[in-house]
């Protein structure tokens, strides 16, 4: 079984940096349709700043480096993301405790209570054209299988499905209906952050 240590942790938010920097485009393209036209730009400098305080200053512990990651989306995202995204990421990280390695369960458990957080932040649930709609099906795939990659395909489903929805929260519930028939930028940036997850697994699986 892969083994979930630090160096793990922060080759995940590595990938996520990556997944964002190479998809920034398509998420502003997505968010100028419902939004403000800067979820890619906001979050890509968000998890650059990540990737540098990890190099800088490396945590000790899985959930060091989450409570890090969390901290800096906080404090360099704007708009709505930096809070969520922080809250996310603070949360699971405060779930896993100060151990050194993580099993899947565990991260399983703690990913959960950080959606939690999240919906209890935004105040938004499944439905609501959210990143909830790509976490809530990828945890509770996570926890029922304790398999990334259904994990990942989940995310990815959640995402894609959030096209016909109307939007109940955020800037994009302004536009009423209008907001149907547009993929949701924070549903599908929460699914790059799943996908990085999974293809982390996949490659520490292989170097093993």
């Amino acid at each position: 079984m892969v083994v979930l240590d630090t160096e793990f942790f922060r080759r995940w938010m590595s990938a996520t940096a990556a997944a964002v920097d190479r998809e920034a485009g398509r998420l502003t393209e997505l968010d100028s349709a419902i939004g403000d036209a800067d979820h890619g730009s906001n979050l890509q400098r968000g998890f650059a700043a990540v990737a540098a305080a990890l190099d800088e200053e490396p945590p000790g512990t899985p959930g060091a480096v989450l409570a890090l990651a969390g901290r800096q989306l906080i404090s360099t995202v704007g708009g709505a993301s930096g809070p969520l995204y922080g809250t996310l990421l603070r949360r699971t990280g405060k779930a896993l405790g100060d151990g050194g390695e993580v099993t899947p369960e565990q991260l399983a458990g703690a990913l959960r209570a950080g959606v939690d957080a999240v919906a209890q932040l935004g105040g938004a649930k499944a439905g609501d054209k959210t990143m909830l709609d790509a976490l809530i099906p990828a945890v509770g795939a996570l926890g029922q299988s304790l398999s990334f990659g259904a994990a990942r395909a989940a995310a990815d489903e959640g995402a894609l499905a959030t096209v016909p929805l109307r939007a109940h929260k955020g800037r994009a519930s302004y536009l009423g209906d209008r907001s149907i028939g547009h993929q949701d930028p924070g549903a599908t940036s929460s699914a790059l952050l799943i996908g990085a997850l999974a293809d982390t697994v996949g490659s520490t699986e292989e170097a093993a």
